[in-house]
């Protein structure tokens, strides 16, 4: 069985071990003290010794890769075509996906009508948890934070997983490489390809767990919620998923086969495990070591663009936040019966788009950025706490769609820049070389 195969299989018995010990705990066959036990004890800490070994080489990674990429340009002029189609990629992507939100809620409207008794239990229910997470979570868009990613002390940064400061210094020791003399700079350029092998044999060894892992995040959710929190937000997370689904399957498909001009089976086919990987840890940080590995490996996205695309798009590329954000919004409005003009919706889309690239790469990181969109058009912020209960379900989606475009914008960028995406029969174009 393949590695992505038994996440996958790890991942399905999680949702079912855990839906039926939410169903005997509910029918009392089974004391909620002992599943608390379980959780607290064994599940829990599984999952989160996990995530923290693909954590703890992120920072490494994401420096590595980035100066490598940079470095390997071999002049400046080049590394501002590269930032120019990438940065491009990300805003058009981003904004288009965002607008299929809006056009989705504003089809279906799965707001009206939502039961007042059942709004009133989830804010009762969920609404310390939310608190606490927007308490402890990222701050939203704004000129200090530009003024930031500028750091005095990029040490401190790596220490809080900060990453925006980071891309910048790694950009800029990159760059700085060009400049210096050969004999200095091959040295300084093994280094960090020696450093950049030694993090992914880590996470070599961290995918081992992944099967096991996998099956215990899920198990955390599904065991913890059950059926009833999804039946009561049913309409809202059916068309959460669909928007998601027609963003990674419609719009980027399109994109492949007419722009970039790979064909999307293949495509699909070679970042499966990417995309598991994805939703089994919602976080892009977490899943960046096996988004570049299979990149490289599988896509022929040359190093240097993937040592730069993929770090700064796990950070600032996050098509299914915003088209989550755009949902979320008008949802919300929606329930609390606020109505939004066509200027406040255009300012929800603008505002999605900005708050995505200031959300953190990490589970649920998206969450307090929401808060100050929803208070911006009129909803009262404590409203994000009748989505809290099934927003890890909905946040394994959205890294899935956050991921795949990180590595759609890699091809894209290749493509742009003259190189072959692989493999590549001799007229030029893509094909699939399984028998």
């Amino acid at each position: 069985m393949s590695p992505h195969a038994k996440v996958t299989l790890g991942l399905a018995a999680g949702a079912v071990f855990g839906l039926i010990v939410n169903l005997l705990v509910e029918r009392g066959a089974i004391p909620r003290g002992a599943l608390d036990t379980v959780v607290g004890y064994a599940t829990r800490p599984l999952g989160q010794i996990f995530l923290n070994m693909l954590f703890m080489v992120v920072v490494p990674i994401v420096f590595c890769s980035l100066a490598l990429g940079v470095a390997k340009l071999g002049n400046v002029g080049q590394f501002g075509r590269l930032s120019f189609h990438t940065f491009s990629y990300f805003l058009l992507t981003t904004a288009a996906s965002a607008l299929l939100g809006l056009l989705l809620v504003n089809v279906f409207q799965p707001g009206r009508g939502f039961d007042s008794e059942a709004r009133e239990a989830l804010l009762e229910t969920f609404g310390e948890e939310a608190t606490e997470k927007v308490s402890t979570g990222a701050t939203g868009f704004s000129v200090d934070m530009i003024v930031d990613i500028v750091s005095r002390n990029p040490v401190r940064e790596a220490a809080e997983m900060r990453m925006l400061p980071i891309i910048f210094f790694a950009m800029l020791f990159g760059a700085a490489l060009i400049g210096i003399r050969e004999e200095l700079r091959v040295p300084v350029l093994r280094l960090l390809e020696g450093i950049g092998e030694i993090m992914a044999t880590i996470v070599g060894y961290a995918m081992r767990l992944a099967p096991y892992a996998v099956f215990a995040l899920v198990f955390n959710v599904t065991a913890r919620l059950g059926l009833d929190v999804v039946k009561q937000l049913g309409l809202f997370v059916v068309l959460v998923f669909s928007g998601y689904l027609l963003h990674l399957f419609g719009t980027y498909s399109v994109i492949l086969a007419l722009v970039i001009r790979y064909p999307p089976r293949l495509f699909f086919k070679k970042v499966t495990p990417v995309m598991v990987t994805a939703f089994s840890t919602s976080s892009s940080n977490a899943t960046l070591p096996t988004t570049i590995r299979h990149a490289e490996r599988d896509l022929g996205v040359p190093p240097q663009i993937a040592g730069f695309v993929l770090p700064v798009g796990a950070t600032t590329n996050m098509n299914g936040t915003s088209l989550f954000e755009a949902v979320l919004v008008l949802f919300l409005a929606q329930v609390f019966g606020v109505e939004l003009s066509l200027g406040s919706q255009a300012l929800v889309v603008v505002l999605s788009v900005l708050t995505a690239v200031g959300a953190a790469g990490v589970p649920s990181g998206a969450i307090p950025l929401i808060v100050g969109v929803l208070e911006t058009v009129g909803v009262p912020g404590e409203a994000i706490a009748l989505i809290i209960g099934v927003d890890r379900i909905l946040d394994m989606g959205r890294t899935v769609v956050n991921v795949t475009g990180d590595v759609t914008a890699a091809c894209f960028v290749s493509r742009r820049l003259g190189f072959a995406l692989k493999p590549v029969t001799p007229q030029g174009d893509p094909s699939d070389p399984s028998p």
